[in-house]
């Protein structure tokens, strides 16, 4: 028999945590989280999207063992300023028994219900700048440390309850060296010269900080126009400072300013932490921390984590000086591969921007709904 238990304490949330760790137990494509990182998120009074959302975390259990999780997400800034009716859920992993997955599901539609909510949509986190989507296409790449890995029958079991395919998102890759400079460096003089940008590297983190909450604004009003974007407050801005930028290489963060010194593009690329995080195996000490610093000083292959252009400025040529800037950085550093986050296939300004790379389509993942 099935029984569903909400996890409330930091012992029940740390269960939730590492039960992908026995389900994809000698998964080679599998990447851990840091537990403790994970658990951070979850916490109501360290995670400042409690704020404006609500969580609640079960475990599926049969005889005393965990056989599933799902975590229920209401996001009241989605609901109240967009008017968009969704029940969000995620980290969403379960055994392969549609028992399991149907009880999980049949709970967050239950909270959705009494929320009064129209439909249900996951896999997905609390915000745009968490994982999202399940993987239904390329389980034999090893995953990224900002995208969920899941097994293969996890497609099925969405379909076989009901749900219907929401968005989907594609993953490309492409080598560094098919960033030829002959593709962009006349034109980022062109573009440089026509509206008066300037490029702003940095070789240390003390020197974006200031710069970094116009950067977050910058990214709201890049995305502001895609389904389902729910804009980063102002809380959320200083966390995300606080928790990921001092963990980025300086050097691997590009600005363009206007000739009023008004930030106008940016980029954001992070080295490939993949095989570092499973040799940590969820834990920073004692030498994970060792394997991720090492990971961040020598990773052959980066990620292009996050880009922003003001609207003002899109398809005007802008990346040109972006790309020329990371030409340089890529060739410094010796870089093999580039690898993108997951994008929505809808975004037609992203496909055109890599074209020239011949990016190579190697994952795709999918969000799913159901009508409550």
């Amino acid at each position: 028999m099935i029984t569903l238990h909400e996890a409330k304490t930091k012992q029940d949330l740390k269960r939730f945590v590492t039960f992908p760790f026995s389900l994809y137990k000698n998964n080679k494509y599998w990447v851990p989280p840091i537990i403790n990182d994970e658990l951070e998120s979850f916490d109501r009074d360290e995670n400042p999207v409690f704020k404006d959302a609500e969580a609640w975390f079960f475990l599926a259990m049969v005889e005393g063992k965990i056989v599933g999780r799902v975590a229920a997400v209401i996001n009241h800034l989605e609901i109240n300023q967009q008017n968009v009716k969704k029940m969000r859920f995620g980290w969403f992993d379960f055994i392969d028994d549609p028992a399991v997955s149907k009880a999980l599901l049949d709970k967050v539609a239950e909270i959705g219900k009494v929320h009064n909510l129209e439909y249900m949509e996951g896999p997905v986190g609390f915000s745009n700048l968490d994982k999202v989507g399940v993987l239904v296409e390329g389980f034999d790449h090893i995953g990224t440390m900002i995208t969920w890995y899941n097994h293969a029958y996890y497609k099925d079991h969405y379909e076989n309850l009901g749900f219907v395919k929401e968005k989907e998102y594609m993953e490309n890759k492409f080598p560094a060296k098919n960033a030829d400079p002959k593709l962009f460096t006349k034109l980022n003089d062109l573009v440089k010269r026509r509206y008066g940008l300037k490029e702003v590297n940095f070789t240390k983190t003390k020197e974006v900080m200031p710069m970094a909450d116009e950067m977050f604004d910058l990214f709201n009003a890049t995305y502001a126009n895609l389904s389902s974007f729910v804009p980063i407050t102002e809380i959320q801005k200083a966390y995300f400072k606080k928790k990921y930028i001092s963990f980025i290489n300086p050097e691997y963060i590009k600005f363009v300013k206007d000739k009023e010194d008004k930030l106008i593009a940016f980029a954001i690329v992070m080295p490939a932490f993949s095989e570092a995080l499973q040799k940590a195996k969820g834990k920073l000490f004692p030498f994970g921390l060792f394997h991720l610093l090492q990971a961040k000083k020598n990773s052959k292959d980066v990620i292009f984590y996050l880009i922003g252009i003001d609207p003002e400025y899109q398809n005007k040529g802008v990346t040109a000086v972006i790309f020329n800037e990371y030409h340089k950085t890529f060739t410094d550093k010796g870089i093999d591969m580039c690898y993108r986050t997951p994008e929505l296939e809808e975004n037609i300004a992203i496909k055109q921007m890599w074209k020239h790379f011949d990016p190579v389509v190697y994952k795709r993942r999918r969000t799913y709904r159901k009508s409550l």
